[in-house]
């Protein structure tokens, strides 16, 4: 039996502006989307019968609000069936089956794209144990069926996301900071925010090619806004207490929700600097974590890791 793992890292939307609707109901939208150090863990352990079945099991803090009843329906072995699919019922038959252990570390249905980053790294780790060679194209195709968020997953890469999030364009290259993320423990539903936001529409936003320092980043995204806090707030009204403490924090220069909420994020200076503001921020109950920001296909300097008060 051969292991291999992947790191399923915390997606932040530094700027979300609804920019309009399709016939379908979907959304349309422009982000520009990072990634945290903070992150879930997968291990795949390939066994010796074949047939490409997918065996899922969770443990790790956030386990909990994981029933294993929901296992059946999780997009990690969504993401298995998925691929079977597209190698057909003989290319399925070959392959092995695989046990996967997710190490659930984020908060769940908070913002912050966890299920989705968790089904990217369960694509990444299923193409390499079975040697499934799928152009870029068609893979991205696949990813998007699983949600609009898994495609920008899969690079774990700063990007802009536009469409429903699946067209995706290089992000302005970013300077060096520091990123604390703070989740209240309350979990927001997507579909009830879009909802209840005011029915009106943001342009899309205009970025340079590159900020050279934090200080100029900071002004550019001060000039967007997230079109889904309000709502959220309203919804959850903790996320604005969440705010205020970020904002209070010594050394924030911008704090805002991500995505759906209920995460929110402050940035910093450094890595260093948002570690040292945590104590200031800590509450009962609250996810805390600070660390750097991933720079290069997910890799990262971890920070001290999540705290919960």
């Amino acid at each position: 039996m051969s292991s291999l793992h992947e790191m399923a890292h915390a997606k932040i939307n530094l700027y979300l502006h609804v920019t309009g609707r399709r016939d379908d109901g979907y959304h349309l939208l422009d982000s520009l989307a990072v990634f945290a150090g903070a992150a879930d863990e997968l291990r795949l352990h390939q066994g010796s019968r074949r047939g490409g079945q997918v065996g899922l099991r969770i443990e790790g803090t956030f386990a909990p609000g994981l029933q294993a009843d929901d296992c059946a329906d999780n997009l990690i072995v969504r993401a298995g069936a998925l691929l079977r699919a597209h190698v057909g019922p003989d290319g399925a038959a070959q392959l092995p089956d695989v046990d996967i252990v997710l190490r659930k570390e984020l908060p769940v249905a908070s913002g912050i794209g966890g299920g989705s980053a968790d089904a990217a790294a369960a694509l990444r780790l299923l193409c390499k144990v079975w040697a499934l060679d799928i152009a870029r194209a068609p893979f991205m195709e696949l990813a998007t069926r699983l949600g609009a968020d898994v495609p920008v997953c899969l690079d774990q890469r700063a990007a802009r996301m536009e469409g429903i999030g699946e067209e995706l364009t290089p992000a302005p290259a970013l300077p060096p900071c520091g990123m604390m993320l703070v989740n209240c423990g309350q979990s927001v539903s997507t579909p009830q925010v879009f909802r209840t936001r005011a029915p009106v529409f943001t342009p899309r936003a205009i970025l340079p090619p590159q900020w050279p320092t934090l200080a100029e980043m900071v002004r550019d995204l001060a000039a967007q806004r997230n079109d889904l806090q309000d709502a959220a707030c309203a919804l959850c009204p903790e996320i604005t207490t969440v705010l205020d403490v970020l904002r209070a924090a010594p050394g924030c220069r911008l704090a805002r929700m991500s995505g759906s909420g209920a995460t929110c994020f402050a940035l910093f200076d450094s890595p260093a600097v948002a570690q040292a503001a945590q104590g200031a921020v800590r509450r009962e109950g609250w996810w805390v974590w600070a660390g750097d920001l991933c720079r290069s296909g997910g890799r990262a300097v971890q920070g001290i890791g999540a705290v919960l008060a």
